[in-house]
């Protein structure tokens, strides 16, 4: 088993920057692969970006590229979401996931772990 527990969402203007952090215990969190995703009210969850479980590889959603940094402390059981230029369509709840194949993976379905979400509210 895997705990994860998000944190660093608010209210920021647009324009400004975040970053979301996922804490991690239970099993060795170098293990998992993880990623980030994110639901706006009335709408699907939507991929956002993945790290392997090394960090030697991230990808993210298209939408989202060049404002988007993933990153991950394996020391610190820790991985971490800087967005920048945010926009008021960034607004949603941010959730972090993990699973334990260690491919990247675009698809909520095959994660195996979810945190509780940290909130992030754009003004324009």
């Amino acid at each position: 088993q895997v705990q994860l527990v998000e944190s660093g969402g608010g209210l920021v203007q647009a324009g400004g920057s975040l970053r979301l952090s996922c804490a991690a215990s239970g099993r060795p969190f170098s293990s998992y692969s993880m990623g980030w995703f994110r639901q706006a009210p009335g709408k699907e969850r939507e991929f956002v970006s993945a790290i392997t479980w090394g960090a030697g590889t991230t990808y993210t959603a298209d939408s989202m590229k060049g404002r988007i940094t993933i990153s991950r402390v394996n020391a610190k059981n820790t991985m971490y979401l800087q967005i920048d230029s945010l926009k008021p369509e960034d607004t949603a709840v941010y959730y972090c996931a993990a699973h334990s194949d260690r491919a990247i993976s675009t698809r909520p379905g095959v994660y195996e772990y979810w945190g509780q979400g940290t909130q992030v509210t754009v003004s324009s």
